[in-house]
């Protein structure tokens, strides 16, 4: 949400500041250079006691969190490396076996009609290399030793049950913070692991759902349409969120994607939007309304008991992220490419399926170069949030 009011118009505010991360596969890396550039302005103030993670978001948020005791700097620092690390064989299998395996699984359950375990679906892909990835660079005991010596106040990351359909949001924290339940989402406290991040990562039917306690959960965005809700509940009073959706005007609104009837890829990248990228801008909408009427009563008057101000900034692509894999297809492994290109990516001008599953160094750079720059030119709205604490 490029068009965020001025985080200065919220009145006065109480409370730490929080980051807020969601989701939206390797196009996360966009977050870590927009949170480069602000260590560089920041220096040591660019601390977040907060820090709130959903999805691929969430990778970011525990990486932070585990290594917090550094200046600011140096944890993004190796935040950026590991991204710069990454590829997509370190995320899932891609080769040709393992793709194979996913095709029999598809054709196997339709055939089978539910009757052989042979052919049980428990996700498309193989993720072993993401917990192994994530293993290297995600440390429990890190959190909780940031977690004793205050230097953090809370980590909270979201998932969806598969059990009971809530959104969960797992919050390993200080004492005094407190857990909440409201209607299709509660927070319970549990020492955050890698299996945590897993689970808040596990895109529906694509990664296998990840088993915590006796419950079996998938993706955090699958059903989380208040993404800010964790970071006031933990009673942040100004939260920054990093989005990685371009706005876009009325006019390029629009603007025609395709002519003619849209390939799998267009439908897919669609399906993503909507799960990873389109309830952080409503509910930052939701959010500025509330400042806006707390604002607006009469000097003296109580707000509703439950309502505050909250000061807010969300940074946002100054260009499309689906428009810049563009042109990358290649650096996948061939398996992966041609599995792609069957689905339609290759002729499409924003190619947003491509770019959720994008986790090569090519990409990672674009991602990281404009998050820096984005930074840098939003760096008045931001600015605020910390000189407010």
């Amino acid at each position: 949400m490029a068009e965020t009011a001025d985080p200065r118009s919220a009145g006065t505010v109480a409370g730490p500041l929080a980051l807020v991360l969601p989701g939206g596969g390797a196009r996360a890396a966009y977050q870590v250079g927009v949170l480069t550039s602000l260590a560089e302005r920041a220096g040591d103030g660019a601390v977040f006691p907060i820090v709130v993670g959903v999805s691929a978001g969430a990778i970011n948020a525990a990486a932070l969190a585990a290594n917090c005791e550094r200046r600011p700097g140096e944890a993004v620092a190796l935040v950026e490396r590991a991204w710069l690390g990454m590829s997509t064989r370190k995320v899932f299998r891609s080769g040709p076996a393992a793709l194979g395996a996913a095709a029999l699984k598809i054709g196997g359950m339709f055939f089978a009609g539910g009757r052989s375990r042979m052919f049980a679906a428990r996700g498309l892909l193989d993720t072993r290399p993401l917990r192994r990835t994530l293993s290297g660079y995600i440390d429990a005991a890190g959190i909780a030793a940031n977690l004793a010596a205050g230097r953090l106040r809370a980590l909270a990351l979201t998932a969806t049950s598969y059990s009971t359909g809530r959104t969960v949001t797992f919050i390993d924290g200080a004492e005094e913070v407190r857990t909440w339940r409201r209607a299709g989402r509660v927070a319970v406290r549990a020492p955050i692991s890698v299996d945590h991040v897993l689970a808040s990562c596990a895109v529906p039917l694509v990664f296998p759902a990840v088993q915590l306690g006796d419950e079996y959960f998938g993706d955090g965005s699958l059903r989380q349409v208040t993404p800010l809700a964790p970071a006031v509940h933990l009673g942040s009073g100004s939260v920054l969120a990093i989005s990685v959706r371009r706005v876009r005007n009325l006019d390029e609104e629009a603007q025609r994607q395709i002519a003619g009837y849209p390939p799998s890829a267009q439908i897919l990248g669609m399906l993503f939007n909507s799960v990873f990228l389109d309830a952080l801008d409503a509910d930052a909408e939701r959010l500025e309304r509330i400042n806006r009427s707390l604002a607006a009563l009469p000097t003296g008057a109580s707000p509703v008991e439950g309502l505050r101000p909250i000061r807010l900034a969300v940074v946002s692509p100054s260009r499309d992220l689906g428009r810049l894999a563009a042109g990358l297809e290649h650096s996948l492994p061939r398996s992966l490419r041609l599995v792609l290109r069957a689905l339609g990516t290759r002729g499409l001008r924003a190619p947003d399926l491509l770019s959720y599953l994008l986790f090569e160094r090519p990409y990672i750079e674009r991602m990281l170069e404009l998050g820096r720059e984005d930074g840098a030119r939003q760096w008045d709205r931001i600015a605020p949030l910390l000189e407010a604490r």
